[in-house]
């Protein structure tokens, strides 16, 4: 049995923030997926913002991205991942002692206000402080960005990590937006701020994720559902 509450936190980005020809905010199947393994896996699953506010990534909703069965659960406002979603909390309304293992979603929008959600910043690290699981996926990795353990330390400083690759951003065509017109990190160069060190994948769109003791991360969308299990396999040998 594990020493911790097989319960999980998914955390969500409250940016919404405009991004080229669309507006980003969370990438749905970032949240639907892991909420998915989690619930399979007998979590009981709560979402939390720093501001408890969230909107959709509109490239997300699109049909490349979302199956007619996926679009269809996000759309009703009964199904338990997107009544979860519209209860979502704020870091004050929760008790980090509730929960053993945090997944933290994305959409390029994770990127503006996941450096600095301290709110979310303290529950991480009460849950890996107390034995838990910490997982993120994509652009979930900036939620690392300032994220600092009791001591003093980086949660990530000398440690494996990975997340959306910088060529990923020069491929869309989007590194001007994030570097200039947000002003903020990529995934890579926040991980080597942080003192961890990147594992890049073959390719920017491949599933891939990296575990290093109890902390999973993940490259892209493809790789969000790999990433919960990896989460919940570090969890069940803990």
């Amino acid at each position: 049995m594990s020493p911790v509450p097989q319960r999980a936190l998914i955390a969500i980005t409250s940016a919404n923030p405009d991004f080229g020809d669309h507006k980003t905010g969370l990438f749905i199947t970032e949240a639907l997926h892991p909420f998915e393994v989690l619930r399979k896996n007998g979590f009981e699953v709560d979402f939390v913002s720093e501001t408890g506010k969230w909107a959709p990534d509109e490239m997300s909703l699109g049909k490349d991205w979302l199956s007619a069965e996926e679009k269809a659960i996000y759309e009703d406002k009964s199904s338990e991942f997107r009544s979860g979603l519209d209860d979502i909390k704020t870091p004050s309304q929760l008790k980090a002692s509730d929960y053993g293992l945090f997944y933290a979603s994305a959409g390029h929008a994770a990127l503006v206000d996941y450096p600095t959600a301290t709110g979310i910043h303290a529950i991480i690290a009460s849950i890996y402080e107390s034995g838990g699981v910490v997982s993120a996926v994509c652009h979930g990795g900036a939620i690392f960005n300032n994220l600092k353990l009791s001591d003093g330390s980086y949660l990530i400083n000398g440690k494996k990590v990975t997340g959306f690759t910088t060529k990923g951003e020069e491929d869309l065509g989007v590194l001007d937006i994030i570097q200039k017109q947000w002003s903020v990190k990529t995934i890579e160069s926040g991980a080597a701020d942080a003192g961890a060190t990147y594992v890049a994948p073959a390719g920017p769109w491949d599933s891939f994720t990296v575990v290093d003791g109890r902390l999973v991360t993940g490259v892209n969308p493809q790789s969000a559902t790999k990433t919960a299990e990896d989460a919940v396999k570090v969890f069940k040998q803990l």
